[in-house]
């Protein structure tokens, strides 16, 4: 009997450390693009996200003159503004290899044919304003709707109006606030279930982490490019890490 209670609890410390080990999960910002030279937010570099058996690929959302949904990251893609511009103007230029400005639409069906990788939505604030960020908003909870893409989606904003308004619409919604100027208890106060902050934001404020932990919160740290603060927060528990370097992140998670 003994025998058999000291197997039991051998075994569970097993699966408690493995499920330690495995918490931490590894996320590309803007696809895998540093290594493998690819476009960022290209679909390219979404697919080597994929290829390289990550948990998940960020990228980044903007709404058009005219209203269409767009994946890339600055502002501008390669020198047009994107708020003020059309989609037409927009496919005036490339990415270097060969890919035109995906729309959401088109990443979306990209990614859903990619199993196993879950696709980080960032909705970015408009530079025309708050109501501009909020159509762009709605806009975006409803195409990931429309191409039943909501359990591979998860959602991250620097507008906390933003975070609020995707939880309004997709109560169910994995979302995460990206500024790092609120507590977790003031983000889950507010419908948001998880916090998406600079790594800094945990350094300065030491209990941060753990709170969002003790509160049920999802935790991310972006952009995390250095062995040293990826195994800083590995050893902390951080559900996820957001790098430029996934493939140095891998061979950190497997120390």
């Amino acid at each position: 009997m003994k025998k058999h209670i000291f197997s039991c609890l051998t075994l569970a410390m097993v699966i408690s450390s493995s499920a330690l080990f495995a918490q931490t999960k590894a996320i590309a910002h803007r696809g895998v693009w540093k290594n493998s030279h690819l476009p960022q937010n290209s679909i390219a570099s979404l697919t080597a996200a994929h290829d390289l058996k990550l948990f998940g690929s960020e990228f980044d959302v903007h709404l058009t003159k005219d209203n269409i949904l767009v994946v890339n990251h600055d502002n501008d893609f390669y020198g047009i503004d994107i708020a003020t511009a059309t989609y037409k103007e927009l496919l005036e230029k490339k990415h270097p290899n060969g890919e035109s400005i995906p729309t959401l639409e088109e990443y979306l069906h990209a990614g859903k044919k990619l199993k196993g990788l879950r696709l980080i939505l960032e909705l970015k604030t408009n530079k025309l304003g708050l109501e501009r960020t909020l159509e762009a908003t709605t806009k975006t909870v409803e195409m990931v709707k429309k191409l039943k893409a909501e359990k591979v989606t998860d959602y991250i904003s620097f507008s906390f109006e933003a975070c609020q308004k995707i939880h309004e619409m997709a109560p169910k919604a994995n979302i995460q606030y990206l500024t790092g100027d609120k507590s977790p208890a003031e983000v889950k106060a507010a419908g948001i279930n998880g916090l998406d902050y600079h790594f800094s934001v945990f350094k300065k404020n030491g209990t941060w982490l753990k709170d969002a932990h003790q509160l049920g919160m999802k935790v991310n740290a972006w952009t995390v490019n250095t062995a040293e603060e990826m195994t800083n927060l590995i050893n902390q528990n951080i559900d996820f890490i957001t790098t430029d370097e996934p493939e140095m992140l891998l061979r950190v998670l497997k120390k």
